[in-house]
């Protein structure tokens, strides 16, 4: 049996993962899989967060440790998780047989303007300032998604996350400052299986084909969802895992 570990980017929690877990064990039944949060985020909004992202590999390592989960894992990252996954890989091979990184970009391999896109400035920036939790979870909604709201939108069940358990301002900028400082290594840590989105408004998806080419690693591309690539279309997601696993790669 495989333990997948899933991991979340900036300021979001295990619970932002929506239905996708579930989708994931439907395409690796005997899986065994735990969502895992940041310090900073979820259960643990009330820590400081790293300011190192191998601080925060610290942390999850030692949340599996109390879950009595042992290696080897997989990691499946989002974001800023997909960095956390890498140094982990990178520190202890022995414990990652293979990592599954989405929208995320690395220092050294893309330039800025597409780690961060320069129209997502205004919006990023408009997040502090607008006083409601839901219209901080609408405007992250129209950042990071591009699929339709339908008659419950996710940011209903993110602004009850957002009441619930609160995160701070000093731990996103905590966050953005371990993710800015963050260098990946040259070569693949691990096997690799890169996943992007063609309509991520927020990286670039040639930030995941810069990564593939310096790794030479697998990589697929979705041809429209947005950054939250496993809210948009976590089918998608599970199947190219499944494939990814089933030509033994992973």
């Amino acid at each position: 049996m495989s333990t997948w570990i899933l991991l979340r980017g900036l300021t979001r929690e295990s619970r932002h993962w929506g239905d996708f877990p579930g989708q994931l064990q439907a395409a690796l039944p005997l899986a065994r899989i735990l969502a895992v949060d940041l310090p900073g985020n979820g259960t643990f909004h009330q820590e400081a967060s790293p300011l190192t992202v191998q601080g925060m590999v610290a942390h999850a390592r030692a949340q599996l440790v109390e879950l009595g989960a042992a290696p080897p894992f997989h990691l499946l990252a989002l974001s800023m998780g997909a960095m956390v996954a890498t140094a982990w890989a990178e520190a202890f091979p022995g414990e990652v047989a293979g990592c599954v990184l989405i929208n995320t970009s690395f220092r050294g391999f893309s330039p800025p303007h597409r780690r961060l896109r320069p129209r997502a400035w205004p919006s990023l920036l408009r997040m502090p300032l607008t006083p409601s939790a839901e219209g901080r979870e609408r405007l992250l909604f129209s950042l990071t998604s591009r699929r339709e709201a339908g008659p419950v939108p996710p940011w209903k069940a993110w602004v009850e996350i957002r009441r619930s358990r609160p995160g701070h301002l000093r731990n996103a900028l905590r966050q953005l400052l371990a993710a800015a400082r963050f260098k990946a290594p040259a070569q693949a840590p691990a096997p690799t299986l890169v996943l992007t989105s063609a309509g991520d408004g927020l990286v670039a998806s040639r930030c995941s084909l810069d990564i593939s080419r310096r790794w030479a690693c697998a990589l697929a591309i979705h041809p429209w969802a947005g950054h939250d690539l496993t809210l948009d279309d976590g089918a998608w997601v599970a199947h190219q895992i499944r494939q990814w696993l089933n030509a033994g790669a992973g």
